[in-house]
């Protein structure tokens, strides 16, 4: 018997044979391998992928808080980068009292980033309610005002003398710049 393979059918075998060795080897040399490492970088893709959210989610939230309180605080933001003025603070704060004087600045220590004036008062008022609105307008004023006790108060005749001390709060100018 005689088997008649023709020349072309030969080579396209021994071709054939030679791309399945190829393709076997090259499947458990390179992909197999390849492919488990895939698998475990796509794992940790994964968990970075989930903790990248969840920073995402903690960054949104905390980003809408500081809008909110922004918003919210823009009053005394703004008022921490006012300078205090003795005489603007007479003329917004006299219709409070009878007569009101303030004595010269004197700068205090200072408190951290804060630089702080101390001013000491004396005013004579009417009545004690006339100092609780005067005390309710310091909060709604352009500077940040802390009141120290003790507040005296003196009856004079009609009137009442009362003097304390007002601390006002200002940021430091330099606090944002490179040293």
């Amino acid at each position: 018997m005689n088997i008649n393979i023709s020349r072309q059918n030969i080579y396209l075998l021994i071709l054939s044979m030679f791309l399945l060795v190829f393709v076997v080897f090259f499947s458990f040399l390179i992909l197999i391998p390849k492919g488990k490492e895939y698998r475990e970088q796509r794992l940790e893709m994964k968990k970075e992928n989930r903790d990248l959210g969840r920073y995402q989610e903690f960054n949104d939230e905390t980003l809408e808080i500081l809008k909110k309180l922004q918003a919210d605080n823009r009053h005394i933001i703004n008022a921490f980068d006012n300078s205090f003025n003795a005489e603007r603070f007479e003329k917004q704060h006299h219709s409070y009292f009878n007569s009101l004087t303030l004595s010269p600045q004197v700068k205090s220590v200072d408190e951290d980033e804060f630089e702080v004036y101390e001013v000491n008062t004396t005013s004579h008022i009417n009545s004690p309610k006339s100092f609780y609105d005067f005390l309710d307008a310091i909060n709604k004023s352009d500077w940040i005002i802390g009141i120290n006790f003790p507040i005296n108060f003196k009856r004079d005749a009609e009137m009442i003398k009362s003097s304390f001390t007002m601390k006002v709060y200002s940021i430091k100018n330099d606090l944002n710049s490179t040293k």
